[in-house]
């Protein structure tokens, strides 16, 4: 009976253990024990706002650059990193993504659709329009793809709410700290719209592009008017009645006073062409995003002078495609041509910025670049579009995107080209905070067939049985990346792999307030996946099919080994 009581105890602690995979992680801060000062000596230098610098020395002081140059004096006090051999570059910034934000639905009633019986329900009743959301006040050191984006060599992220045509509000958020707040760089800088409609279901309005527009259209004219109106009540209140007050034109109002920009999405050449009339319509400082199709409207944004936010989710065709579904001519054109857009954007004089829009390893956004230098784009410019020019369209070039003295020492450490596939990452700098990139574990033999997809993971925890979701992709070698969902959240793989037919990948996660691996291995064949979850000691044994497909026999062994 004892030993049989010490093995429901021992389950209980593994599914504690593995319960916590998708909790709040512990503070993002630096290895322990580090001074404040470094040095880094001997390295190659790309400051990206000038020229490249052989055998240069970087000094980090409290978290700033205050020296950068051949002859360097060092401090006594600084840490010395022999930088022989290596390259340091500017801090990469993802120019728009939710990295950061923890997925959390608006609050029930707030910013959704009506139906037409329902009342008004007051100053939030505008459909899918929650501007009030910032990202500044829900950025969460909880969110487990900051550590891989940092791994990637990103320190910084321009990131925003998700979900509704007003989301909520963009900040600049560096990527370490002890508390949600050190993430904060700046707030407000955007003010994201997303043409989403209601699907038609119900008679819910918008449920049209038409509408869409008309509605947005709407906001900002009831915004313009609702502040001139306050306005002059605030200069003479005895003088008419007090304005009501509406809260998604406060927070925009609020917004644009603080000179946000506001991302219109614009991705094919009719969009961009829209949206360059929109802008103008809407008398706002915009900013289109998408921007995959500029290779044919880039001399049409260049004379409107407007900055673009490119996705590197290049257009491709999707993996369980209907074979007898034929694209057409247009659509192969455009995902042969997608990459050339940043060329065709520098070639005219357009500004313009990288983001990694639906790429979830962020080192896949590495990968996309480097297709849009292939497409022609200078390697210089590419990097340019992922360092110093998303902070000057998002107005942090001042201290962010470039190694210069008095800039934030936002900083990556490779071995060489960051646009090479060999290149690896050795160390990131946030804040002048240092953070050791370790190396992913690749596979000894080549790969027996493809796990890329998405598996459904089950498995019978103390609580009874649980699912979650893999959504896998290989490269040829067999290194394996992707996200772990259940219903608690998302995480990244951190590194995995296929050799032959035996599986790994490991998400870290915190346990107890310390950082602890979470691996799932066993055997792939071809249909099915088979093997264990393993965390501090303990295993869950489970299954994996891919939706739709014939459920294996789910096995459980109890849990604790």
């Amino acid at each position: 009976m004892r030993s049989n009581l010490i093995l429901r105890c021992a389950s209980a602690v593994c599914f504690t253990a593995l319960f916590a995979l998708f909790f709040a992680a512990p503070p993002l801060h630096a290895q322990g024990g580090e001074p404040q000062y470094f040095a880094i000596r001997g390295a190659k230098v790309v400051a990206v706002s000038g020229p490249p610098v052989e055998n240069a020395t970087i000094v980090v002081s409290r978290g700033l650059i205050t020296a950068v140059g051949k002859d360097v004096a060092i401090p006594p006090e600084a840490w010395v990193i022999d930088g022989k051999g290596l390259i340091v570059y500017p801090g990469l910034v993802d120019s728009f993504t939710d990295v950061g934000i923890p997925a959390a639905p608006p609050a029930s009633g707030e910013g959704g659709p009506r139906r037409p019986q329902e009342g008004a329900r007051g100053p939030e009743d505008r459909p899918f329009s929650t501007p009030w959301r910032s990202a500044a006040d829900e950025a969460s050191l909880s969110d487990k793809r900051i550590e891989t984006w940092r791994s990637a060599g990103f320190t910084t992220v321009v990131s925003a709410p998700k979900g509704g045509i007003f989301p909520g509000q963009a900040a600049v958020l560096d990527l370490a700290g002890e508390r949600a707040g050190d993430l904060v760089v700046k707030s407000p800088v955007a003010i994201p719209v997303a043409f989403q409609t209601s699907g038609g279901f119900g008679g819910g309005f918008p449920n049209s592009i038409m509408g869409v527009l008309a509605y947005v259209h709407q906001v900002w004219l009831d915004t313009e008017w609702s502040t001139q109106a306050l306005a002059a009540y605030e200069k003479n209140p005895r003088s008419s009645a007090r304005p009501g007050y509406d809260r998604t034109e406060a927070a925009l109002a609020n917004a644009l006073e603080n000179h946000a920009l506001v991302l219109i999405p614009a991705n094919n050449s009719v969009q961009l062409r829209r949206a360059l009339e929109l802008v103008d319509r809407w008398h706002v400082n915009g900013v289109l995003y998408g921007g995959q199709m500029a290779y044919e409207v880039a001399a049409e944004i260049a004379a409107k002078k407007l900055p673009v936010l490119v996705n590197l989710k290049w257009p491709e065709a999707e993996k369980d495609a209907d074979p007898e579904d034929k694209p057409s001519f247009r659509t192969l054109q455009f995902r042969d041509r997608a990459p050339s857009s940043a060329a065709a954007l520098a070639k005219a004089g357009v500004k313009f910025a990288f983001y990694s829009g639906g790429i979830t390893a962020p080192k896949d956004t590495l990968k996309a670049a480097k297709k849009s230098i292939d497409a022609g784009l200078t390697p210089d410019a590419a990097l340019r579009a992922l360092t110093l020019s998303p902070a000057e369209v998002f107005g942090v070039a001042d201290r962010l995107g470039s190694i210069e003295n008095g800039k934030v020492a936002n900083l990556v450490v490779a071995d060489g080209d960051l646009f090479e596939e060999k290149t690896k990452i050795k160390m990131v700098f946030v804040d002048g905070h240092r953070f050791e990139v370790r190396e992913p574990e690749k596979p000894k033999e080549p790969p027996k067939g493809d796990i890329s997809g998405k598996w459904k993971l089950s498995y019978t925890t103390p609580d009874g049985p649980e699912e979650s979701t893999a959504d896998l992709a290989m490269d040829k070698d067999g290194t394996i990346s992707g996200t772990i969902t259940s219903k608690r959240g998302t995480a990244s793989i951190i590194t995995g792999y296929l050799s032959v037919d035996k599986f790994s990948f490991t998400i870290n996660i915190p346990i107890q307030g310390s950082p602890a691996d979470v691996t799932f291995s066993g055997t792939f064949d071809g249909t099915s996946l088979k093997g264990n979850i393993r965390v501090q000691g303990f295993s869950l044994d489970f299954t994996g099919v891919k939706p739709g497909a014939a459920s294996s026999t789910m096995v459980n062994l109890g849990g604790a080994q």
